[in-house]
């Protein structure tokens, strides 16, 4: 019970994070959306290293998500519902994609020099 308390506490820094991104998001379009309208090469800096600030926040999240999973699907036993470990496993498998989702992100705010792929966190 202690152990689900302490995780429940760090979900909620989590959600303040996730306030964060929310708002550098924001900053992030007017960046982009004065590049855009005036060809402004400070904007489209700006836009790109807040791209990558971002994603690399979210990639930290993603993981401590997909550890989290981990760990759960490590702690199943014999003696579990067969409904728990499939849902366990199918958590595990979302937690992975959601990672490795944020790997691609990252890496095509790293490398798209002209900012005309649209990438978005969900």
């Amino acid at each position: 019970m202690e152990e689900r308390l302490k995780e429940i506490k760090i979900e909620n820094e989590i959600w303040v994070i996730y306030i964060g991104i929310i708002i550098l998001s924001w900053i992030a379009n007017s960046k982009e959306k004065k590049y855009i309208l005036y060809t402004d090469l400070e904007s489209k800096k700006e836009y790109q290293e807040l791209l990558i600030l971002i994603f690399s926040i979210l990639l930290l999240v993603y993981y401590y998500f997909f550890n989290d999973s981990y760990k759960s699907l490590k702690s199943l036993n014999q003696y579990d519902s067969q409904k728990k470990k499939t849902l366990t496993y199918a958590s595990f498998i979302g937690s992975l994609l959601i990672l490795i989702s944020g790997v691609i992100f990252l890496g095509i705010a790293l490398t798209d020099d002209n900012i005309d792929t649209e990438i978005a966190f969900n």
